[in-house]
């Protein structure tokens, strides 16, 4: 959101930040989980409404906060690639049961849903919102100034490959490399080969794609086999998107370090990591100055465990030690219904205070 008196619009800002051209402030963003939403119901409204530099023009009143979607408890939901997934609290993402890769037998006839691109970009357990809507809603931000974003949906490429085979199935494939994992992978690749093009075909500023990489503390794969396996693809469709001139924003959750410069080399110019499982000072090592990075603040312990100073004190570690003039920072943070009332404020009035950190200091 454009902070209050701000002279950049969002879209010149965000690029500015991301080219490392120094940009007017730090584009700091606040997501809440439905579940977040229905139990602080008009209780977080009012916190939303009090910051206005974040949250831009909300209004009251205009959140369901018992919309939960497809992500009941009990669900069951069936993937366009015939994944099972099954919900277990509202609100909340769900694991994939049934995979219809369990047997590598099934891979002979199984096809990706290319058939279903034709539609439009997948959604999870929603109608497909068709290519021209897409467009014309492209259009219409690119038209008033605004930055135009394309998704993969998230778990795109690594995750697929489990969520077809299951995680101990492929943890095994990775090392005992049967031929049938190449071919997976290329028949994953080749789905979202078509998917970005369909976005490149529209043109947006920046192509978003979610992929959990990391564990805790590590990868769960021996980097060497991530390079061998993984780092091509991702070379391959960041490269696409970056060949036609738009930016690669990769999220992706648990320990990367390790891999960050492949990510890096493959493409990626916004990179969010988790800051409690790679550490602020293992981030500015791995990427301070060589991407823009879009900090996961600490969901896992300082927002939802930690006293209104600890959240104030840690994003103001952030800032100074991964941010600069140049720009190359932003912050995010994904708001879970453990998160205090309290912390939620004091993030909110923390990411206010440093705005300007470095656009306005001294």
């Amino acid at each position: 959101m454009r902070p209050v008196g701000a002279s950049m619009s969002v879209r010149e800002n965000y690029l500015r930040t991301v080219e490392m051209r120094g940009g007017e402030w730090i584009p700091c963003t606040v997501g809440f989980s439905p579940a977040t939403w229905h139990r602080y119901r008009e209780r977080l409204e009012e916190v939303v409404l009090r910051h206005p530099s974040i949250f831009g023009g909300y209004q009251r009143g205009r959140r369901d906060f018992d919309a939960f979607g497809v992500r009941r408890a009990g669900n069951t939901y069936r993937d366009e690639w015939g994944c099972l997934w099954r919900y277990l609290i509202d609100g909340l993402q769900g694991q994939v049961v049934e995979h219809p890769l369990e047997d590598w037998a099934a891979l002979k006839s199984y096809r990706a849903p290319v058939d279903l691109l034709d539609k439009g970009p997948p959604r999870e357990g929603a109608p497909a919102q068709d290519w021209d809507a897409v467009r014309r809603r492209v259009e219409r931000a690119r038209g008033e100034g605004r930055l135009t974003v394309g998704h993969c949906p998230h778990g795109f490429m690594f995750q697929r490959l489990y969520y077809l085979r299951g995680f101990e199935r492929l943890m095994v494939d990775f090392v005992r490399e049967p031929p049938e994992l190449t071919r997976l992978i290329d028949l994953v690749l080749d789905y979202n080969m078509r998917l970005i093009e369909r976005w490149l075909k529209i043109g947006v500023d920046v192509m978003h794609f979610g992929d959990d990489l990391g564990t805790q503390t590590r990868l769960p794969i021996n980097p060497k086999v991530f390079r061998k396996y993984l780092t091509p693809a991702y070379a391959e469709m960041f490269g696409a998107v970056r060949a036609a001139g738009s930016h690669v924003y990769l999220h992706t959750d648990g320990h990367v370090l390790e891999v960050a410069g492949d990510l890096i080399g493959a493409g990626v110019t916004v990179l969010n990591p988790q800051s409690r499982a790679n550490g602020i000072d293992g981030i500015r090592e791995a990427c301070r100055g060589r991407v823009c990075v879009d900090l996961d603040v600490d969901r896992q312990v300082v927002l939802p465990l930690g006293s209104p100073r600890d959240v104030r004190s840690h994003v103001r570690e952030a800032v100074e030690k991964l941010g600069s003039r140049r720009g190359g920072l932003m912050l995010k943070a994904d708001v879970y219904p453990e998160t205090p009332l309290a912390n939620i404020e004091a993030l909110c009035q923390a990411m206010e205070e440093h705005l300007y950190h470095y656009s306005r200091r001294g």
